[in-house]
């Protein structure tokens, strides 16, 4: 292993987190270098299932102000949203190295260590961008497998998916927009854990997302009373919320699948021949070894994205400040919120 030369800031991901708040140390002209897994900026979009398309329109899905092609009402798709990064490092001149770091420790004069394959960096400040999603997590509700199944990350399009019924297990927005799509294919049942809400994405000739910016709702806290309240339940967002009323089977609460058979909590069971698994994502933080970021249940401890060690932050988590944190266009006010701390 080589050692590399040290850093004042070194940002870990480089997806539009990690880009955002690039843009603000530049601003600062603050040094920094950026660390990224993926060959190509906007990777991890290119990555997500063919039909997908963002719940905020193009004018609302925007790093800095920076200009995305299309009709700003209009909705991005996810090969829109890579181009975009993509451009948005190269006009910016930001850098990135294409390496995956496997550990983060510190010394004893609190150094950061940052360890790659090949190399070992040091930084004076660390900015953890990785996002919120990291490992996909299925629950431990099942005896054997059904004859097929996937995770909502490994799902590209109905062609995948072998004839006979569909069970998706998980009814937020990711499992309706899927639901909704292989209806058209194939026979499904949708399993929900609490009573879907749904909000249209235009209300009276405006954006969602116009209205909420326009009365603060978007830019409520984590921790105030609007917050706590949107975060228990996550509304629904878009027009799948129709397709999926009206052709797939709306199921319970899935208890477990046992013998190819669901059984649902209020005593239905059904047979399935595939199931899809779109239970969201778990955090795995298990590469930073570094004391009191963490709390007993293993949940990360921080104010706003900053840690209660000294120079390290996080930034695209989901409610990292507000509701728009993890959205494109809400990131931007995190980014620049860190770049002032890291000044």
């Amino acid at each position: 292993m080589s050692y590399s030369m040290a850093y004042d800031v070194i940002i870990i991901g480089g997806g539009q987190a990690g880009l955002a708040l690039e843009f603000s140390l530049k601003q600062k002209n603050i040094p920094f270098v950026i660390l990224d897994e993926n060959e190509q900026t906007g990777m991890s979009w290119r990555k997500r299932y063919d039909s997908l398309r963002l719940f905020t329109p193009r004018s609302y899905s925007q790093l800095h102000g920076f200009y995305l092609k299309g009709d700003p009402k209009g909705f991005p798709d996810n090969n829109e949203i890579a181009d975009y990064l993509a451009a948005f490092k190269i006009q910016n001149e930001l850098p990135v190295h294409r390496e995956k770091v496997i550990k983060l420790t510190q010394n004893e004069r609190k150094q950061f260590l940052v360890t790659t394959p090949n190399k070992m960096y040091t930084a004076k400040q660390v900015v953890i961008a990785t996002g919120a999603f990291h490992n996909p997590f299925v629950p431990n509700v099942q005896e054997g497998t059904a004859g097929f199944e996937i995770h909502a990350s490994k799902y590209q399009n109905p062609s995948q998916i072998p004839n006979g019924n569909v069970l998706i297990v998980g009814a937020g927005n990711t499992g309706v927009q899927i639901a909704a799509e292989l209806s058209k294919t194939h026979q499904v049942t949708l399993s929900q854990s609490n009573p879907m809400k749904h909000v249209p994405q235009n209300i009276a000739g405006r954006s969602l997302f116009w209205l909420l910016e326009t009365f603060l709702i978007g830019r409520a806290k984590a921790d105030s009373f609007i917050g706590k309240m949107l975060r228990e339940r996550e509304p629904l967002i878009g027009n799948d919320y129709k397709t999926v009323q009206n052709n797939v089977e709306i199921g319970d609460r899935l208890k477990e699948i046992k013998d190819d058979n669901a059984y649902f909590n209020n005593g239905i069971s059904k047979q399935v021949q595939n199931v899809i698994w779109t239970t969201g994502y778990r955090n795995d933080y298990s590469w930073i070894q570094i004391d009191g970021i963490l709390n007993g249940h293993g949940e990360l401890l921080h104010h706003f994205g900053v840690t209660n060690v000294a120079g390290l932050y996080f930034i695209g988590l989901s409610w990292q400040s507000r509701r728009s944190s993890a959205l494109i266009y809400g990131v931007s006010d995190d980014a620049n919120y860190i770049a002032k701390k890291i000044q």
